[in-house]
């Protein structure tokens, strides 16, 4: 037997029917003192401190983190000598005679 309930509700009404409480003003208070102290600079406050638990261990270092996003834009970037053979005299013939 196989039972299935649509329910169609927004997050803030499943809160209220599971009795949680109503964070928004705590979280909207809480965004407005890490704003305030990331315009500040305050020290802990900056980007790469915010963001520092959130990664894995071996891209904490900001160097780490910078090397591993050049090779992996790179991985997506054709060579040079790719993109020369592409425009080569050769290839252009071929496309003429078509």
């Amino acid at each position: 037997m196989k039972i299935q309930f649509d329910i169609e509700a927004t997050p803030q009404e499943l809160r209220t029917f599971f009795g949680l409480p109503d964070v928004e003003p705590l979280q909207q208070e809480m965004l407005g003192m890490i704003r305030k102290n990331m315009q500040a600079g305050i020290d802990g406050f900056d980007p790469v401190a915010l963001m520092k638990p959130w990664l894995p261990q071996h891209l904490q270092s900001v160097e780490t983190l910078q090397k591993t996003f050049w090779e992996a834009f790179q991985q997506g970037v054709p060579s040079t000598h790719d993109a020369h053979s592409a425009s080569s005299p050769s290839s252009d013939s071929k496309t003429k005679s078509k």
